[in-house]
């Protein structure tokens, strides 16, 4: 009979761990609470548009490509993938942009045409130094099992190679260390702007996650439909094995029985029995007792004052004008530690950056005159949508600093341009129990990569996978995830006894006061 294993939400993790687990005879049941897969990979409908309404650039295609072929699989047989040849386009004020290009020597060249020859060369040492950390970390850390502090990496790495553990510049910022390469203020902010890919800020990120550069030179790539698209194909790929899929239910209880889980009980009663159980959630809704009590005792909160970035995000259908939109777009304000300042302060910039993705501009293609086209628009926030609600005022506020960005950068919007407004108010409801830290644990300070949640738990045969745990934010990390999910769920699997636990009838289950507030 073959093993059974209850996988918590159909986001990104969840569904490579379901792929994978399926593929090797595991008898697989996704618990989904909304009605389509992808999680924050999702789309929301905006004066009739489809617009992606969680991220937007990928990377690693490898990773998935992995992923497939262990499945027995062709990730392009399942999406329409193709590489971008603009990294992104990036601007301070209405008279030049400055583009990143696939093409790394493209890329230098317009640096050294924007800032001068030793703006180039400093990118040429940058690109040297993001590569080498890369290198360091990527087989022993991005894409090996959680290691718990430094002395356990340093044997990943190899002892006799301490300069390589002194090369990943764990004790410094990336901000400090950005102007080792950079004098030209403008690049230090545009390559600092990489620490909020995971929710953080350059000034208290450390100098390490510069290899957050090295990943996206390596290939961003646009996939036709969406992220959406790649959770569907993700979705396909497992029910081809066999795994199925509950959704519009939620995960009310985690059972245990014999010391390890043992099971689900949905919010309609429902019980799902299982051998191991997944759960593709923020580890702070398991920490708060939102799956059980047994839950809370799995994993430990990091805590309010350690949660990474939310953010004000604008979903619009509108025409546009001036500023000639790539797909991927940074507008960058004049006074980076200001944002961040007031953001620390509790409140979203007054002055902020902007990042704009064009979904209908594929390689500078231009929308005609007049017609609307799909935009997600992102300003960093505070976490602090469980303790503060934004007013309409407020909104109103934020909406005005954000145009007055694009503005100072010569984008125009439609005066009353349709859309929807996403608040850390309404990432907390999507999210619960984070305030709407949309990367979980922020990555400030040298201990925080060992300090993420790990695959495994408190209790035997409970993991967990997604974004907000080990290996990171981002979409391939969140697939690297359940593949490490995946991998330990059937090395424990292998060792335990060859008989089935049976949950056991009360006390070892408790209905959770917010058991019907899951992911």
């Amino acid at each position: 009979m073959a093993s059974r294993v209850a996988i918590i939400g159909a986001g990104i993790g969840g569904l490579a761990a379901a792929a994978l687990l399926a593929a090797r005879g595991v008898d697989v049941t996704v618990v989904e609470k909304a009605a389509h897969p992808g999680g924050k990979a999702r789309q929301l409908i905006v004066d009739g548009a489809s617009i992606d309404a969680g991220p937007t650039v990928f990377t690693l295609r490898d990773v998935f490509e992995g992923i497939f072929a262990a499945c027995g699989a062709d990730l392009t047989d399942f999406v329409d993938i193709r590489r971008a040849d603009v990294i992104a386009r990036h601007a301070w004020g209405p008279e030049r942009h400055l583009d990143l290009h696939a093409d790394p020597e493209l890329s230098e060249q317009a640096i050294g045409d924007f800032a001068g020859a030793s703006a180039a060369a400093g990118f040429r040492t940058f690109r040297k130094e993001a590569a080498r950390i890369h290198g360091i970390i990527d087989g022993p850390m991005m894409r090996g099992s959680k290691v718990s502090w430094p002395l356990p990496l340093m044997w990943r790495i190899g002892l006799w190679r301490m300069g390589d553990l002194i090369a990943i510049r764990p004790y410094e910022s990336m901000w400090k260390v950005l102007g080792e390469h950079f004098a030209d203020q403008r690049l230090r902010q545009l390559f600092a702007r990489y620490s909020t890919y995971c929710g953080s800020s350059p000034f208290e990120t450390p100098a390490t996650l510069m290899l957050i550069a090295h990943v996206e030179a390596q290939g961003v790539w646009l996939i036709e439909g969406g992220m959406s698209a790649l959770a569907g194909a993700l979705m396909r790929l497992a029910q081809m094995h066999g795994a199925k899929f509950r959704f519009g239910t939620s995960a009310a209880l985690i059972e245990t029985a014999y010391g390890r889980a043992s099971g689900l009980i949905l919010t309609n009663g429902e019980r799902i029995s299982a051998d191991a159980v997944i759960a593709n959630a923020d580890p702070e809704a398991l920490a708060a007792g939102r799956f059980g009590p047994l839950g809370a005792m799995a994993v430990p909160s990091h805590g309010v004052r350690r949660r990474s970035l939310s953010a004000m995000v604008w979903l619009a259908h509108t025409a546009t004008s001036g500023f000639p939109l790539q797909r991927h777009n940074v507008l960058f304000s004049p006074d980076y530690a200001r944002e961040f300042s007031d953001i620390r302060g509790g409140a979203p910039p007054c002055d902020p950056s902007v990042y704009v993705c064009a979904l209908d501009r594929d390689g500078g293609a231009e929308v005609p005159y007049g017609r609307r086209e799909r935009l997600q628009i992102i300003v960093n926030a505070p976490a602090n949508g469980d303790t503060h609600t934004y007013s309409e005022e407020e909104k109103a506020r934020c909406t005005q600093a954000m145009r007055r960005s694009l503005q100072r950068c010569g984008l125009e919007l439609e005066e009353h341009f349709p859309h929807t407004l996403l608040t850390p108010n309404a990432f907390e409801s999507f999210l619960p129990s984070t305030g709407g830290a949309i990367y979980g644990r922020a990555s400030h300070g040298w201990a925080a990569s060992f300090l993420r949640q790990g695959t495994r738990t408190r209790i035997p045969g409970l993991y967990c996978a997604g974004g907000s745990t080990h290996p990171g934010a981002g979409v391939p990390m969140a697939a690297l995830s359940g593949q490490l999910a995946m991998q330990a769920v059937l090395h424990d699997l292998a060792s335990m006894p060859k008989f089935r636990p049976v949950a056991m009838a009360g006390g070892m289950s408790m209905q959770s006061a917010n058991a019907d507030a899951t992911a």
